[in-house]
């Protein structure tokens, strides 16, 4: 079945559960299709004084990544901003925390294995620079004025 057109929200007769079910089917995959796709999200610390990494060390980290286990860096004019490797990408956020957005993969175990292999390597690069990861969504200690400002568009 199609999504409803415009012409069938109009219609008077109230909507059954049935439509809806048939309505959200409708954009289901094939479930040989299906794939997870990882997001991690972690910020950085400097290990001496706790507080926020700067972009400079943002930019080492990323470099590091990219010289040592071979990711494709993504630039914004002179700046690194991100990491390409396969279907794998890393992105820097605002507040400056790193966020994997992994392959799409077919069973956990892939991804339990995609997840681990990037914390190796992060913490292989971050440990020679002085810098630890909060794997969190949001930054628990720092005021926003206590972020640095990330040269990202």
């Amino acid at each position: 079945a199609s999504p409803p057109t415009e012409e069938a929200a109009k219609l008077t007769e109230p909507l059954t559960k049935e439509d809806l079910v048939a309505y959200l089917a409708s954009g289901c995959k094939p479930k040989e299709n299906w794939r997870i796709g990882t997001e991690h999200e972690k910020f950085g610390f400097d290990v001496e004084t706790l507080r926020p990494i700067t972009y400079d060390q943002i930019s080492a980290i990323l470099n590091g990544l990219s010289e040592r286990f071979e990711w494709d860096k993504i630039m914004e004019e002179n700046h690194v901003i991100g990491l390409k490797q396969g279907k794998q990408n890393i992105s820097l956020e605002p507040g400056g925390q790193f966020e994997l957005s992994g392959a799409p993969l077919e069973t956990l175990h892939q991804t339990c294995a995609e997840v681990n292999s990037h914390l190796y390597q992060v913490k292989a690069v971050g440990e020679e620079l002085g810098v630890g990861f909060l794997g969190m969504g949001f930054q628990p200690k720092w005021a926003l004025t206590d972020i640095p400002i990330m040269p990202k568009v």
